[in-house]
């Protein structure tokens, strides 16, 4: 088993390697045992400062690497380009650099530009992790998802994975299908047609339109929101529609032959892709991937730091 990542930054999954994947995971094992002791801070970051930079809004991610951050002891920098001079006209390049020039060693960065992350790797010194970029990646939500996937199911290898939604706009879509890939499971993508990527077979996914077939032939259903933030033109006539045809309820899960997880990244539109009593029921994992991500965030900080 290797002891160190093969790489300096974590920018996507499709640059890792499975062992990596496999360390980061065994990782975050330990770390899940660390957060679950009455005192739940260890000191292995205690000489690292690390820059939290969201040039998109975001709730879920920033609170939890910065909750993982804090779990290592890390000095911890946040920055929001909301309230920031970016407003003012200043670069990405300058706004980081004047960041680093408080001694940062690691940084978080979610930019709504795809490539952003790569393009600060050229130019900094620190380590990077990809928080989100654009319609990209985001390779710890991946991370989280898989990490989760496999302390519910026990292996991935041979499991079939229902990516469920919105993929054309989802960095999490991607990044899962790398990770599910690299680790021997089986992937599908269910969806309305305008949702979905030209050419997605490509990456070595199966594709199916209606979502009752896909939760029959899945064991995990990752179900993503409709991203309207992104969507410059209607995919589709309306929420309450895409919810007739789309939205999985509790009758739907109790017509299948067989038990099914479901899971979401967040935040979820309840009463369009899941009904509360799905979100709620004993088949969501969705609080075990809250509580996995911290972990799986400690992990990947921890890792880095060592490279």
């Amino acid at each position: 088993m290797q002891q160190k990542l093969s790489v300096r930054h974590l920018l996507g999954i499709k640059d890792i390697t499975p062992d990596d994947i496999a360390l980061i995971f065994d990782t975050a094992a330990n770390f899940k045992e660390v957060i679950n002791r009455p005192i739940k801070k260890v000191p292995s970051l205690r000489d690292i400062t690390i820059a939290n930079i969201f040039f998109e809004n975001s709730t879920r991610t920033r609170l939890s690497f910065e909750l993982a951050e804090k779990r290592l002891s890390a000095d911890v920098v946040n920055f929001s380009s909301s309230n920031s001079s970016v407003k003012k006209g200043e670069t990405l390049l300058d706004t980081v650099n004047n960041i680093l020039a408080m001694k940062v060693d690691m940084v978080v960065m979610r930019h709504a530009s795809v490539g952003a992350p790569h393009f600060l790797t050229q130019h900094i010194k620190a380590n990077v992790i990809n928080a989100g970029d654009g319609t990209h990646e985001h390779p710890t939500q991946a991370l989280l998802d898989g990490f989760s996937m496999l302390q519910k199911l026990g292996s991935l290898q041979g499991k079939k994975v229902a990516i469920i939604g919105d993929i054309l706009h989802s960095r999490v879509a991607l990044s899962n299908i790398f990770l599910l890939k690299k680790m021997g499971a089986e992937v599908m993508v269910c969806g309305p047609k305008t949702l979905l990527p030209r050419h997605i077979e490509a990456l070595g996914v199966k594709v199916e339109l209606e979502v009752k077939k896909a939760l029959q032939w899945c064991d995990v259903a990752n179900v993503l929101r409709i991203q309207l933030e992104r969507q410059q033109i209607k995919y589709f006539p309306s929420l309450r529609e895409y919810s007739l045809y789309y939205g999985i309820n509790k009758k739907m899960l109790s017509e299948l032959d067989k038990e099914i997880v479901i899971m979401h990244p967040g935040p979820i539109n309840r009463g369009v892709e899941l009904s509360s009593d799905v979100a709620d029921s004993e088949h969501s994992i969705i609080l075990e991937q809250v509580e996995n991500g911290v972990a799986v965030r400690m992990a990947v900080l921890y890792l880095l730091a060592q490279s």
